[in-house]
């Protein structure tokens, strides 16, 4: 089960900031940060795997929530702060971090709390997967520093930063993916894509605290989905795909913007129209920008997003339920019931704390309402969601 307590920690990464101690056109938060090294980490280990390397990727996706929860609870140290602590302190640090979170963590599953400290501890744990992390993380901090660096010019000391931020990637140039970010402006857009989300707030009509945006957006919903394919003891291939499925889900906005659902629905065929037009943007924009060979994964992972579907016969076939005899990783199973579910749970949570922080809005209130009513009685497969949607319900 996932804790009030864990949520409101994994929603309090949408107030961290980061750069603040520089001039920013816009604010960056460690949410956006941790989806766009996610992103970042997938295309470096696809490339991987296009090079028979061996990447077990439940232990890059674990990681990549290990990582987050560990940054949550250390906010906003400088990085030279953060290494110099880590290089003397690590092991005092992380019984630390593992002490406040275990409570919530071990709510999860004793197996799920298990690999948490191995990877906290274990350095040969998962060390390959670290690494693309790692490679990620460097690389994400690249992107936000070539935002910001044009307005800090000026100021003392920017080019060590500058020259700090290069070498860090660098380090990182033996992985192909890295490689081909840095010399290919192609894949590089991809990228450089995925990173404007950070600058789409969601609930655009309406003001909110936390202010996410659709990037952040996506890896809460992302990891929702992941703790809930455990929670439903699902194959690997089923957990990569919701996982990923949940990071991908509303990359069309790139292109279309945040069109609002009231907006979809007030016309009968609208929704129709805007999923073809989402679609036909995809394929001009958005898939050549990755290799051909990838291009059916995204699209599986992006396209009836909220569909329960598998792969049979090279076919992709849609189903109300996903049977028992499709849960293995040759049916390349994805759960877009619960994608849904995790979607509409993070809209109906970031509606609730906005209203906890004062924020009086017919539309916030209506939406919360109208959340709840539809998704909080759903059940999928063992799953039950009231408990969770019941935390927040009295937030007013």
């Amino acid at each position: 089960m996932i804790t009030k307590q864990l949520i409101e920690r994994i929603f309090s990464a949408a107030n961290i900031l980061r750069w603040n101690d520089h001039i920013r056109p816009f604010d960056f938060f460690e949410i956006d940060k941790q989806a766009h090294k996610m992103i970042i980490a997938y295309i470096i280990a696809k490339f991987d795997e296009e090079e028979n390397k061996k990447i077990d990727w439940l232990k890059l996706i674990e990681g990549g929530i290990f990582e987050f929860f560990h940054r949550t609870m250390l906010t906003d140290l400088k990085p030279e702060v953060y290494h110099e602590i880590m290089s003397k302190k690590k092991k005092e640090l992380n019984k630390w971090v593992l002490e406040n979170l275990i409570e919530d963590i071990s709510k999860i599953g004793p197996e799920f709390t298990k690999r948490f400290e191995q990877y906290l501890f274990d350095d040969e744990y998962a060390k390959y997967e670290k690494r693309i992390l790692a490679a990620s993380h460097e690389f994400s901090t690249r992107w936000e520093f070539g935002v910001i660096y044009p307005l800090n010019q000026m100021l003392y000391g920017i080019h060590r930063t500058k020259e700090t931020v290069e070498n860090c990637v660098s380090k990182y140039q033996d992985f192909a993916g890295v490689k081909n970010l840095v010399m290919n402006k192609k894949y590089y857009g991809f990228l450089d894509l995925c990173g404007q989300l950070r600058f789409q707030q969601r609930w655009a009509q309406s003001f909110r605290q936390p202010k996410t945006t659709v990037l952040g957006h996506m890896f809460i919903v992302a990891i929702f989905a992941y703790l809930y394919s455990l929670d439903m003891n699902v194959c690997e291939k089923r957990c990569y795909n919701n996982f990923f499925s949940s990071l991908f889900h509303d990359l069309p906005e790139i292109l279309t913007k945040d069109i609002i659902s009231p907006v979809k629905s007030s016309v009968e065929g609208l929704e129709d129209i805007i999923k073809e037009f989402e679609k036909k943007q995809v394929e001009n924009r958005i898939l050549p920008l990755l290799p051909e060979t990838w291009h059916f994964e995204m699209k599986y992972f992006i396209e009836n997003e909220f569909t329960n579907r598998v792969v049979e016969n090279n076919e992709v076939k849609f189903m109300d339920t996903i049977e028992e005899k499709y849960n293995k990783n040759e049916f390349n199973a994805a759960d877009g019931g619960l994608v849904e579910v995790c979607d509409k749970l993070s809209a109906y949570i970031e509606a609730s704390l906005a209203l906890r922080y004062g924020i009086h809005s017919d539309m916030l209130n209506k939406s919360k309402m109208k959340l709840y009513n539809r998704f909080a009685n759903l059940k999928i497969a063992n799953l039950t969601f009231k408990d969770v949607f019941d935390y927040f319900k009295e937030e007013n």
